[in-house]
């Protein structure tokens, strides 16, 4: 199936500028809060938030087969799980309605104020459920440089790490979107010169993004 979404010709109705990250050929999909408190999936052209449960809503994705409530959900588990064609689909349908010369949303002005936020009105959600995750130790700088805190510098990978993937389980819990507060987590420590070892905030936090 093409993605006719991908097309670099392709121009909104939004006002999306040149040096936009978000163009009408990228479509993203996440989960956001709406000032009316209310948790929807998503995607964003420009600077404007768009609410696919209020378009699925709408029926603005007619022809598409979805469950009536795939994008009402605060999740992207389900629409992930329906797989590839389903993804094209929607992705070439958002990029339908908002092309430049698609008047359908574009001059119904009640359809773009249900439809149409500026995300600086919504607040960003952890878009999946994550019930685990494996991460893997990828990058050769990363290792090297964390090797050298541990080893000899000289040998600072390990000898199967040019060989095979390591990788290691990850705590689901720790995940949160960003600018969300993270809690310093508590641990037990031995401070220099100490032999009883006491329980402390943690100095040094390892974020990743």
């Amino acid at each position: 199936m093409p993605i006719t979404a991908n097309d670099p010709t392709r121009k909104s109705w939004l006002d999306v500028s040149p040096g936009s990250d978000f163009p009408i050929q990228n479509i993203p999909f996440g989960v956001f809060l709406t000032k009316d408190h209310v948790v929807t999936i998503g995607t964003r052209i420009g600077d404007y938030a768009i609410d696919l449960g209020a378009l699925q809503q709408l029926n603005y994705f007619e022809g598409i087969e979805l469950t009536d409530d795939m994008f009402m959900q605060d999740t992207l588990n389900d629409f992930i799980s329906d797989g590839q064609k389903t993804w094209r689909l929607v992705r070439n349908r958002i990029s339908d309605i908002f092309e430049a010369g698609n008047p359908k949303l574009r001059d119904n002005a009640d359809h773009r104020d249900t439809v149409i936020f500026n995300v600086d009105e919504v607040e960003m959600q952890l878009p999946v459920l994550i019930g685990d995750y494996t991460d893997f130790y990828s990058s050769r700088e990363h290792a090297t440089n964390v090797g050298k805190m541990f080893r000899d510098p000289d040998n600072a990978l390990l000898p199967n790490w040019l060989h095979i993937p390591v990788g290691y389980h990850g705590r689901s819990s720790t995940i949160v979107p960003s600018g969300i507060s993270v809690h310093r987590p508590m641990g037990q420590t031995l401070p220099n010169g100490e032999s009883t070892p006491v329980i402390k905030p943690s100095r040094l936090i390892d974020f990743e993004l």
